[in-house]
């Protein structure tokens, strides 16, 4: 079984945990501003509905697949408290750690988009919402689905300690699988699969309609996922070569 490990202040006062934070802030916040930013674009530009999924999709997906890269070695690359959270379901990341993640990605998000709304002369700025005819229950089992696949691969190419052929692929596959998603559930619920990524919109917009949905979803979905796989999935390794040290404080995803 997993373990979820609470941390201390000697984490904190760590050399290192600085720079993952604000990696972690910048790598969000460029992430948050390429999304909604290519959100909005494809609102303003002519276009099909299809063309506009799929040009949206690979936004997205370039860009996750770029600041993971840019933020693993740093931060652990999460991006997004769903990840976040999973990885301290499976015992990867302490709780402190997680909380001090979670406010540097939300404050990030809220950043970009208000950024956006000053340079784009005051545009609205879109929020993740329902389709019409999606149920708010249908909507939270779409969101709850779409980022349980999205943590499973997480694990699967970047936290197993057996990846394999996968190992150094793993942002890659997550930016890809994020551009699938959106492409499956983003006419439906928006497949925002990340708290931060509907936060700093509803912020800037005012609008937070059903909000509450983009935060259970993926949580949950993440959550299990993160549990799934670490206990059924995950080689046991022995206690000591589990990658937290209680005197540093350093935590990371597997080598």
């Amino acid at each position: 079984m997993s373990r979820i490990t609470l941390g201390n202040k000697k984490e904190i006062l760590q050399k290192d945990f600085f720079k993952s934070l604000l990696v972690e802030f910048i790598c969000t916040f460029l992430y948050e501003f390429v999304g909604v930013g290519a959100t909005m674009a494809a609102e303003t530009l002519d276009g099909s509905s299809l063309a506009n999924l799929f040009f949206v999709g690979m936004a997205h997906a370039l860009v996750v697949a770029v600041m993971v890269s840019s933020s693993l070695h740093i931060s652990g690359g999460h991006i997004n408290p769903a990840v976040t959270l999973s990885l301290a379901v499976g015992g990867h990341c302490t709780v402190l750690r997680s909380f001090l993640y979670w406010v540097d990605q939300l404050l990030a998000s809220t950043l970009a988009c208000y950024s956006l709304r000053y340079m784009t002369g005051g545009r609205r700025i879109p929020i993740n919402q329902l389709a019409s005819g999606v149920g708010c229950m249908q909507g939270l089992l779409m969101e709850h689905i779409l980022t349980f696949s999205l943590l499973f691969t997480v694990y699967a190419t970047m936290v197993d300690p057996k990846r394999g052929v996968l190992d150094g692929s793993g942002p890659l596959l997550t930016g890809l699988l994020v551009g699938a998603n959106i492409f499956a559930g983003g006419a439906f619920s928006g497949a925002s699969m990340n708290p931060a990524r509907s936060f700093g919109p509803a912020l800037a917009s005012g609008d937070w309609t059903n909000h509450w949905i983009y935060w259970l979803g993926p949580l949950t979905g993440g959550g299990l996922a993160g549990f799934v796989y670490e206990n059924f999935f995950m080689p046991r390794i022995p206690q000591i070569s589990i990658p937290y040290d209680e005197e540093s404080g350093q935590f990371y995803i597997a080598n």
